[in-house]
């Protein structure tokens, strides 16, 4: 008995043809790891020049519009009204954004880095990693409530006169803008100095807790249920902490820089440890992203979808029919925004770099000149990417579809227009009353290796829940930030 055992045992044979699908879904998700990286470095780069064109964007046209839109203002009774508007709505809200960030930047001035570097230098290294954990939640919060500050305080001050007013008027929305963009600049403030802190310990041993904060990501990430919305909501979330770290590590080498008198050699005495942050934020990314598409069965070209949705804010915004302008669409999209970075930025700049003499005003504004050129480039870059993004998505067939009643309406826009784009970009939008909503293609990333009868059961499933909670599920372009899908918000 024990030899035949023996001989069964050494001889027994299987054939994995038996069981196919199982082993082809295997390959299938092996290969699906090999190809997030490439495929979330894309839509991480598309992203990151996204938010850079916003950044941008603050230093260099919107201080040219609300220029103009005061030139307006100022030669208004000389050329006498030429229609029911003194200022059009966009003008309005550039005027705002403009008198924002002067009043907050001289509030910037009453506020001592010095001081609180030398105060965050004191503390204990578990209490400043405790604080800096503290203040990742705080900027998420800030982040979500700022932007609508912000929106309540453009639409109150262009929504038409004739309706019934239901605020409490410009002024109050006005200061609360202010405080907003004002508080968030010193929290992220704070997060530079902590950062730098971090960088001129001399042990690096809370460098080494704050990197080590981002693998803590990876056990709150992978673990748990994901949808296409809520992980399209984490990658907006990771584009927006990836441009915000890098502009912070910016912050940190400026202020080193300055505290040793510009010497060239000490930017390479940081840049093994700038390296190794931005080593460690990209593989954290690929390796809580490759492990969330392998257990939730979401294949790569997800994040190809992605990319069109956020292609697709980018070609509407220019439309002539335009609802919103880019810079506040990505802060949607994303939970970015731009003005209280951008005042930190300006505030560090101005106290780090004098500018005395003739020469120094004349380099001054040759880099503002280079400024507006990596700007203007950098949307034409764009915006010809994102016509092509949408064409492969093949939104097009989808745009002038009937929108569902409870559906938010959208603007069209027509992928020929992207060939005479310029013309409308200089239009000013237009009101209308009824926009059929765009729609992107859905994925087939749920439906992974099932057989017909598993998806008509899951769809009645769906529609089934649908009833039951009364809504339906939300498209990607109706998904912003901070919209609730599914059971968390990352």
């Amino acid at each position: 008995c024990n030899s035949l055992f023996i001989s069964a045992e050494l001889t027994r044979g299987y054939f994995l043809e038996h069981n196919e699908a199982k082993y082809t879904e295997r390959r299938e998700r092996v290969y699906t790891c090999l190809r997030i990286p490439k495929e979330l470095e894309k839509l991480m780069m598309f992203g990151f020049f996204l938010c850079l064109d916003v950044f941008l964007y603050v230093f260099t046209l919107l201080p040219l519009r609300v220029l103009l839109a005061l030139i307006r203002l100022l030669t208004l009774p000389c050329c006498g009204l030429s229609g029911s508007r003194i200022l059009q709505p966009a003008q309005v809200c550039d005027v705002l954004k403009g008198f924002i960030m002067v009043l907050c930047y001289f509030m910037m001035h009453y506020v001592d880095y010095s001081m609180m570097y030398h105060l965050i230098r004191g503390q204990s290294v578990i209490k400043l990693y405790i604080i800096y954990n503290m203040l990742e939640v705080a900027d998420r919060l800030f982040s979500s409530f700022g932007q609508d500050i912000l929106d309540a305080l453009y639409w109150t001050a262009t929504e038409p006169k004739e309706r019934k007013r239901a605020h409490i008027g410009v002024i109050p929305h006005f200061f609360m803008a202010v405080l907003y963009v004002f508080l968030h600049a010193i929290l992220i403030m704070v997060q530079a100095t902590t950062l730098n802190v971090a960088f001129n310990s001399h042990n690096k041993s809370l460098l080494t807790i704050m990197m080590s904060n981002n693998f803590v990501e990876i056990k709150g990430s992978v673990f748990k249920k994901f949808e296409k919305n809520n992980l399209f909501q984490m990658s907006n979330s990771d584009i927006k902490e990836r441009f915000t770290n890098y502009t912070l590590l910016l912050i940190v080498c400026l202020r080193n820089m300055e505290q040793f008198s510009w010497n060239p050699d000490h930017l390479w005495v940081l840049f093994p440890d700038v390296c190794m942050v931005i080593a460690s934020e990209i593989a954290v990314d690929v390796v809580k992203h490759a492990f969330i598409t392998k257990f939730n069965d979401i294949t790569a070209d997800v994040y190809s979808e992605y990319r069109a949705s956020l292609a697709f804010d980018l070609v509407s915004s220019r439309q002539k029919n335009a609802y919103t302008d880019y810079s506040d669409s990505v802060s949607r999209r994303m939970g970015f925004i731009p003005l209280p970075l951008a005042l930190l930025l300006i505030r560090v700049v101005t106290s780090s770099v004098k500018i005395q003499g003739s020469l120094s005003i004349v380099c001054v504004v040759l880099f503002y000149l280079g400024m507006i050129t990596l700007k203007v480039l950098n949307s034409i870059v764009l915006l010809g990417k994102s016509c092509m993004y949408v064409k492969e998505a093949n939104m097009e067939e989808k745009l002038f579809q009937n929108p569902p009643s409870a559906a938010p309406i959208k603007v069209l826009f027509s992928l020929t227009h992207c060939e005479g784009m310029s013309a409308s970009v200089t239009t000013q939008p237009t009101q209308r009353d009824e926009c059929p909503a765009p729609q992107i293609p859905t994925s087939e990333s749920d439906q992974f290796l099932t057989t017909p009868d598993e998806s008509e059961e899951k769809s009645l499933i769906q529609v089934d829940t649908e009833l039951k909670h009364g809504a339906p599920k939300k498209d990607l372009l109706e998904i912003d930030r901070f919209t609730i899908c599914g059971n968390r918000i990352d």
